[in-house]
């Protein structure tokens, strides 16, 4: 056995416990760690009753975690998975930050490219950010459904993020550590404002939106604008930074997850509000700051807003 797999487990917290959140706090579970998951009462009444039940393409399990609906019991916490929803981003931070050590280590693990800033201006956090890529969603509370990937970019590299690298790999779950985090996450974004509306919009998979030459060309044409944004934002996105490289990359992850709704499409399903703000409305707001038009991308966020506004209506209506 090596030194490392002997070292102690730290405590670990999983705020916002949903799909990622679920998947990568039960694979550090399923290795040994202590683990607490926050989440809604449906979940935490699963969780305690049964355990946690991941189904993954390598196997069907059920692990033990702790669970609750209080983010104050996250207080012991020495590691922080920070998986909420980028609409609740100031409202968490700001209770975790009352609640938890200074010296524990939040890790943003979200969909958008500027949680990290959002959850230190809202309260003093200095959270590291993470790209996550996964395909994965909750069939019924306490049970997390892989259909893909599962894989992790922590950056830069100091000790922190190879403390984190450690923890997971130990896990099982791969991980890269970036020499260039902030475009890494504009690459990961870039897929999602590429594929996550038109998924939602459309209610349709990511296999079928690669295989539609028609949805490709919209897929391509809010890619170019993304990359005028990265652009005029000095992000170095690299050889993704030419069309043709971009697209070959977001097609690639729509081929590998070609059974997987995004989560767009999954909140919109589900009747619950999505994370649009935070990926094609970010591209519309951010253009808009830098003179860069952005028509496809705002179109997109449009679209799902007025969707997402349908929905609550018509659940209000039945109410």
């Amino acid at each position: 056995m090596s030194a490392v797999s002997e070292q102690p487990w730290p405590r670990i917290a999983v705020v916002g416990a949903g799909a990622v959140g679920g998947y990568f706090g039960g694979m550090l579970a399923r290795a040994g760690a202590p683990v607490l998951m926050i989440g809604r009462p449906a979940f935490v009444d699963a969780v305690k009753g049964n355990g946690l039940f991941l189904d993954t393409l390598q196997f069907k399990e059920t692990v033990k975690v702790e669970a609750s609906t209080q983010l104050k019991d996250a207080r012991d916490a020495e590691v922080v998975l920070f998986c909420v929803k980028t609409t609740d981003n100031a409202a968490a931070a700001r209770e975790l930050a009352s609640v938890i050590s200074p010296t524990a280590l939040v890790v943003s693990m979200q969909n958008g490219v500027d949680n990290a800033e959002q959850i230190q201006a809202a309260s003093g956090i200095h959270a590291l950010p993470s790209v996550v890529y996964i395909g994965a969603f909750v069939p019924q509370p306490g049970s997390v459904k892989h259909g893909g990937r599962g894989d992790l970019v922590f950056g830069p590299e100091n000790e922190q993020t190879k403390r984190l690298a450690a923890l997971f790999t130990r896990a099982g779950v791969p991980v890269r550590l970036s020499s260039n985090i902030q475009g890494d996450l504009w690459s990961k974004f870039l897929a999602n404002c590429a594929l996550n509306a038109i998924s939602a919009l459309g209610r349709t998979r990511y296999g079928q939106i690669a295989a539609d030459a028609e949805a490709w060309k919209s897929v391509e044409q809010a890619i170019a604008e993304v990359l005028a944004v990265a652009k005029a934002s000095a992000v170095d996105l690299g050889s993704l930074a030419q069309l043709s490289e971009a697209s070959a990359m977001a097609r690639k992850i729509a081929t590998q997850l070609p059974e997987a709704y995004s989560s767009t499409a999954q909140d919109l399903m589900r009747g619950k509000r999505t994370e649009i703000d935070s990926l094609n409305g970010y591209i519309a707001r951010r253009g808009a700051a830098l003179g860069v038009p952005t028509p496809v991308n705002h179109a997109l966020y449009t679209l799902v807003k007025l969707v997402e506004v349908s929905a609550k209506s018509a659940a209000s209506a039945a109410y």
